[in-house]
C-alpha cells in the first residue's frame, strides 16, 4: 500500500496532508525517514511513525473544535512568522490535524479540526456543505426590512448568493467575545446563517446593504456549538457530536428529505 494512503486510512491526515508530512521529513518506516511520494509499506509488517509516534491502521481519526480568538491566521504554518491556529491545537498528539475551512484573522469563533480527510472533503464540497451561523456587529442602526436582499439571495461581484437566514438581534445577546460592540450608539447586532463560504462572504453581504462589519463571530458549524469553551481553547468532539456531524453531511447529500447545500471556499 502507498504510504500516503496508509496514513490517510489510519486517520493521520488527508491524502494531501499525508504527502505534506512525508515531504517535510516527518514520516519514517522501520526507522528510516521516507520522503519519496509513492513509497509503499506493508501494514502487517512495517513500523510507520509520524514525528516519532507509532501509527496503526486501527487508530481513530481526531475531531476537535477550537474557539478561535482574534489575531490568528487559519493556517498551520505561515512563512512570515505570524500567529497561526496551529499554535492553539495539539498538533504533536495529532500530527495530521487540519482546519475544516477558514476564519479570517479578525474573525472569532468555532473552527473545526480533524485528521479525517474524507470527512473534511465532504464538509467542504460544494454539494454537501452544512450551515454555519455568525453574529456580526455592524455599523449603523439596522432595521429588519434591510435584511430582505440577503434573505432572497443578494448578488455580489462574484455572482449571486444563496438565500441566507438573517435577523437583527437584541443587544443583550449572550456569549459574545469580550469587546464585541453591544448597543453602542450607531451599531447593531445581526445573526446570519449561510450554506456557502466564499471569501469574506458575510462581510461582503452586509457591506453591500450599507452596514459594514465591525466584528464577526461564528457561533456554530452545522450541529456543533461553542458551549463551554473559552477563547483560545479546544476540546475533542463527543461521539454524539461526531454522529450528528455525519448526519448533517448525509442530509446535505440528499439522503433525507432536507435540501442539499452549497459552499465555496468557506471563509467569512
Amino acid at each position: 500500500m502507498r504510504l500516503q494512503r496508509f496514513l490517510a486510512r489510519a486517520g493521520v491526515a488527508s491524502r494531501r496532508g499525508s504527502e505534506d508530512l512525508m515531504t517535510a521529513g516527518r514520516v519514517s518506516v522501520n526507522g528510516i525517514v521516507v520522503t519519496e511520494l509513492g513509497s509503499k509499506v506493508d501494514p502487517a509488517r512495517d513500523e510507520v511513525r509520524v514525528d516519532g509516534r507509532l501509527i496503526s491502521r486501527s487508530q481513530q481519526p481526531a475531531y476537535l473544535m477550537l474557539y478561535k480568538p482574534e489575531g490568528y491566521l487559519t493556517t498551520m504554518k505561515d512563512p512570515q512568522g505570524r500567529r497561526c491556529v496551529s499554535e492553539l491545537v495539539p498538533t504533536t498528539r495529532y500530527p495530521g490535524l487540519f482546519p475544516v475551512g477558514r476564519l479570517d484573522k479578525d474573525t472569532t469563533g468555532l473552527l473545526l479540526f480533524t485528521t479525517d480527510g474524507d470527512l473534511g472533503q465532504k464538509l467542504l464540497h460544494p454539494s454537501r456543505h452544512v450551515v454555519k451561523t455568525y453574529i456580526a456587529a455592524v455599523d449603523g442602526r439596522m432595521h429588519d426590512h434591510e435584511l430582505e436582499p440577503l434573505r432572497h439571495g443578494i448578488v455580489l461581484d462574484d455572482g449571486p448568493c444563496k438565500p441566507a437566514q438573517a435577523r437583527v438581534l437584541d443587544t443583550d445577546t449572550p456569549d459574545l467575545p469580550d469587546g464585541f460592540p453591544r448597543g453602542e450608539r450607531g451599531t447593531s447586532l445581526v445573526e446570519i446563517k449561510i450554506s456557502e463560504g466564499r471569501k469574506h462572504q458575510v462581510k461582503r453581504m452586509l457591506g453591500s446593504i450599507h452596514h459594514p462589519v465591525l466584528r464577526l463571530h461564528r457561533t456554530s458549524f452545522g450541529p456543533l456549538h461553542l458551549d463551554g469553551i473559552e477563547p483560545g481553547s479546544w476540546r475533542a468532539l463527543t461521539p454524539a457530536e461526531i454522529a450528528e456531524l455525519r448526519r448533517a453531511i448525509d442530509r446535505s447529500e440528499g439522503k433525507t428529505s432536507e435540501p442539499s447545500r452549497h459552499h465555496g471556499k468557506d471563509r467569512a
